[in-house]
């Protein structure tokens, strides 16, 4: 592995002197066997395998910075690259990474973060109560604004597209934008608070360019990218210019991260993300309708709200999704500790026996009674949008 990725190949070199090993190798700083000896490899390996001992092991390598300078896409050339294809390995898994201060110097990070978001979403504490557009696709603009304008007036904090909703043809992306925003800063001017949409620019770089800038002239103070199919460098370019918070959705993820011992740790791939400009991550969430179990969930959580780096945290708001509603909110809040988290139920809120401004009023009463302590099932005797959805949930 450290070979591969650095100064070595298959074979032996002219040039490869001590002195450029000493300069430019890969260093293996700590190896941990975990068990003994495995008898069948996680994947298939054109590697004789037979009298072979397979094990699995914790490696710690570190690389010289002058290999490939500050560069995020380098850097992932580097950790991630050919690793995964060695017929000698049969399973690799990355836990984490630690970057040196010249990454937090060459990247801007997040521009709004929690602080940011929290200042354009109107909302100084608790969580920030959220949904997605439901059905994910097959609205036109004008219904797309209609279900938004029902959300604003029953108290939404934030809004966002379906992954899947981008610009087609049934809802261009600018009539759809032109619509939506319509009602929002109606809303607005009679509330004095805009509800944040997130609105999916994802495509190419020049379109999410243009994109971006209808959004700052129509006044949203959102926008979503889909950061598997960017890319790095797209995610980059967007942090860059970006003059709004950067929603970033993770789906794809799954290929990823779902085999255990293959892929990436969210621990480890979030940090590229918020580094490139990422205000809020996706974490999925608790009970959800996805394989990722709870611990997970809540591991990446935190990491999200864990700090870079001394002297720039780069913290990200993180999204809490996937078939949430009101009972999931006393085990989030319990296990996460802090209500700087976005909660977006989709079906959770629009789904509601009572229509969705009961389902923004179901969800903000869970978090409420999830912070002050009290069982939901005792909060909804009071409280009928909450009683409704805990026996719609049921």
């Amino acid at each position: 592995m450290a070979g591969e990725q650095s100064s070595g190949t298959f074979v032996p070199v002219p040039g490869e002197t001590p002195e450029l090993k000493a300069r430019s190798a890969a260093r293996v700083e700590r190896l941990e066997i975990l068990d003994e000896r495995i008898e069948t490899p996680t994947l298939p390996t054109t590697a004789a395998t037979s009298g072979v001992e397979i094990r699995r092991a914790r490696a710690t390598l570190s690389w010289p910075i002058e290999n490939f300078g500050a560069s995020l896409p380098n850097l992932l050339a580097t950790v991630a690259g050919n690793l995964f294809e060695l017929k000698s390995i049969t399973g690799l898994r990355i836990l984490d990474i630690r970057l040196p201060a010249a990454f937090a110097q060459a990247y801007p990070g997040p521009r709004f973060g929690i602080e940011g978001t929290r200042r354009l979403a109107g909302v100084k504490d608790g969580p920030i109560i959220g949904t997605i557009i439901k059905p994910s696709v097959g609205f036109d603009p004008q219904q797309t604004a209609d279900l938004v304008a029902s959300l604003c007036e029953g108290g939404i904090d934030f809004i966002k597209d379906d992954e899947l909703q981008a610009d087609g043809p049934h809802c261009p992306f600018d009539a759809r934008v032109r619509a939506v925003m319509q009602v929002v800063n109606a809303h607005a001017d009679r509330t004095g608070r805009k509800v944040m949409v997130a609105f999916n620019l994802t495509g190419d770089l020049d379109q999410m360019r243009r994109r971006h800038d209808l959004l700052v002239a129509e006044g949203a103070t959102c926008l979503m990218a889909s950061v598997n199919s960017v890319g790095l460098t797209g995610m980059i370019e967007l942090g860059r210019f970006s003059a709004l918070p950067i929603h970033a959705h993770r789906n794809g993820w799954g290929y990823l991260s779902r085999h255990p011992l293959l892929g990436w740790s969210y621990v480890a791939w979030q940090k590229i993300w918020r580094l490139a400009g990422a205000d809020h991550m996706h974490v999925n969430g608790l009970a959800n309708k996805f394989s990722e179990d709870d611990d997970s969930v809540i591991a990446s959580a935190r990491t999200c709200l864990t700090p870079l780096f001394p002297d720039k945290p780069c913290l990200a708001m993180p999204v809490f999704s996937s078939g949430q509603g009101v009972r999931q909110a006393p085990g989030t809040y319990a296990a996460l500790g802090s209500t700087d988290l976005i909660v977006t139920a989709g079906g959770g809120i629009v789904a509601h026996p009572g229509g969705p401004a009961a389902g923004v009023a179901a969800l903000r009463q869970a978090w409420e009674a999830a912070v002050a302590g009290i069982p939901l099932d005792r909060h909804a005797r009071e409280h009928r949008e909450l009683e409704q959805a805990l026996g719609a949930a049921a």
